[in-house]
């Protein structure tokens, strides 16, 4: 309960880009245009791993619901960041901004466990790869997937609970422009130590967990491409995990730049902008890095293309 001075915060204030504020049309068109190519990208992926039959295998169906976390992650955040940027600030309700952290948790987790998935994809194939066909059987990839997301659902979901016990009261305000874990945490009156540690469990499970677990499979690939004698062959193995690769480099790059590196209290402002890295400039990459370095994605554009060339001309 909150004391007699103090009132129950019932809305959040998030105070955006207000140092930018002469900016803003630049913002706005700026993260339109990015938020659009983000949409664009990511959707032409779902619909080529979808519909051509060539990219109907383990690698590019994991890749599917990497391009579908990306896109429910930027939509839970940057059509309200457009509306902060345009208004100079957002006012939601105080539950809304913990749904809000809630599914961002989800689907930013999420990734993580995909591309934990997709190296131990690429670890069968090039390591196992007379028994990868049976190996990795459509049961099991499947079953990887469906997997992840109830993994991380129970595990943000429990964390969420925690909320229910903590007072918020006083202070709404957040220099951000979406609900934070940690800005909103801040917020609280209660002892958040508990949930602070729980934070850190669960991070470690979802994030350096799977993080070790990539590295572990790229050093044994590393080893079964030294023990390969042809050097064109050792460059046609690594091509088909090169993608996957520069992706986990571009994400894992990211989240450490904005949660590992330290930043004092005068400087949180950075961590605003950090995080940007992971919410716009990591789904970016994702579709352009596939789109340019993935033989079969240029193929399967190239057919979509004759196919709609073919359309237009009937």
């Amino acid at each position: 309960m909150c004391e007699e001075n103090q009132t129950q915060v019932t809305q959040i204030r998030l105070l955006g880009f207000q140092s930018l504020s002469e900016y803003k049309t630049l913002l706005f068109v700026l993260f339109l245009l990015t938020y659009m190519c983000i949409l664009g990208g990511n959707l032409l992926i779902i619909i080529l791993v979808t519909t051509i039959d060539h990219l109907k295998i383990p690698m590019f169906f994991f890749l599917k619901h990497l391009s579908i976390a990306d896109v429910l992650l930027t939509t839970s955040v940057i059509p309200m960041m457009l509306d902060i940027i345009f208004l100079e600030e957002g006012i939601l309700s105080f539950w809304s901004c913990v749904i809000q952290l809630y599914v961002f948790g989800i689907f930013g987790f999420i990734q993580c466990f995909f591309l934990a998935v997709m190296s131990f994809d690429r670890y069968l194939a090039i390591c196992h790869p007379l028994h990868y066909s049976s190996l990795m059987s459509p049961d099991l990839y499947l079953l990887l997937v469906i997997g992840s997301w109830c993994l991380v659902v129970v595990l943000v979901s429990s964390e969420l609970l925690f909320f229910f016990q903590f007072n918020f009261c006083g202070l709404n305000s957040i220099d951000h422009f979406f609900c934070d874990f940690g800005p909103v945490v801040e917020l609280s009156t209660s002892d958040t130590s508990v949930l602070l540690l729980q934070d850190f469990v669960i991070s470690i499970i979802s994030m350096f967990l799977p993080f070790a677990f990539i590295i572990i499979s790229y050093v044994c690939i590393l080893f079964a491409i030294l023990n390969i004698s042809s050097t064109y062959a050792k460059r046609k193995v690594f091509s088909t995990c090169s993608s996957h690769l520069t992706t986990v480099c571009a994400y894992y790059g990211t989240k450490i730049a904005v949660y590992i590196i330290p930043s004092d209290e005068s400087s949180s402002n950075i961590n605003k902008y950090r995080s940007l890295l992971y919410l716009v400039v990591t789904p970016l990459m994702n579709p352009v890095i596939y789109s340019l370095r993935n033989n079969e994605i240029k193929r399967a554009m190239q057919k979509m293309m004759s196919l709609i060339q073919r359309g237009w001309k009937r």
